[in-house]
């Protein structure tokens, strides 16, 4: 691979036709692809603690996927966790096409291996239906974001839409895109 080939030029021009191969599919248009990837953050307890200044974890969202995230608020009051409706619980952005394949080289290739004791993502994260979820205890392992800004340390979690049929598809294409799953 040419460093100066970026990952979405990688999967149109390698991945898919080894792809091809290994699935034994005869049409390029069946391969699997990624279709999206969804970063969201759970801000629930973050602002009962904070008294409602969420501004923070916006900006960090921002850093880390490059476009500004949307705002989930609660469909419906829950008195016992004291959430009324209206109420900011989640931040949640979807990224598509080139900011996508982006995000998923910086995934790969810086990401990972920031994660402390990392040995490898398990296989059995995947849904069913070829798609993929991962989850970061702590929010620092983007380079994005510096450790001296922190007020307090959240998770994030990513979830990798495929438009792969099965898990095993769901695999095929994640490993040839670089993912390190491990090894049995």
């Amino acid at each position: 691979m040419a460093k100066s080939e970026d990952l979405q030029t990688r999967f149109k021009n390698d991945i898919i036709l080894q792809l091809k191969e290994k699935l034994g599919k005869k049409n390029t248009m069946s391969i699997p692809k990624v279709t999206k990837v969804r970063i969201n953050v759970g801000i629930g307890s973050y602002v009962k603690s904070h008294n409602k200044d969420y501004s923070n974890i916006v900006e960090n969202i921002t850093a880390v996927a490059g476009q500004k995230p949307t705002l989930n608020k609660a469909k419906k009051a829950i008195s016992n966790f004291k959430l009324r409706k209206g109420d900011v619980v989640g931040i949640s952005v979807t990224l598509r096409g080139k900011r996508m394949y982006d995000f998923l080289n910086k995934l790969i290739n810086i990401v990972f291996p920031r994660v402390r004791d990392f040995r490898g993502l398990s296989k059995k994260a995947f849904d069913g239906a070829g798609n993929y979820s991962v989850g970061f205890k702590e929010h620092t392992v983007f380079p994005e974001i510096s450790p001296d800004d922190i007020t307090k340390l959240h998770g994030i979690q990513v979830n990798i839409t495929t438009s792969a049929k099965t898990d095993e598809e769901g695999v095929e294409l994640l490993t040839l895109l670089g993912f390190p799953f491990i090894k049995k």
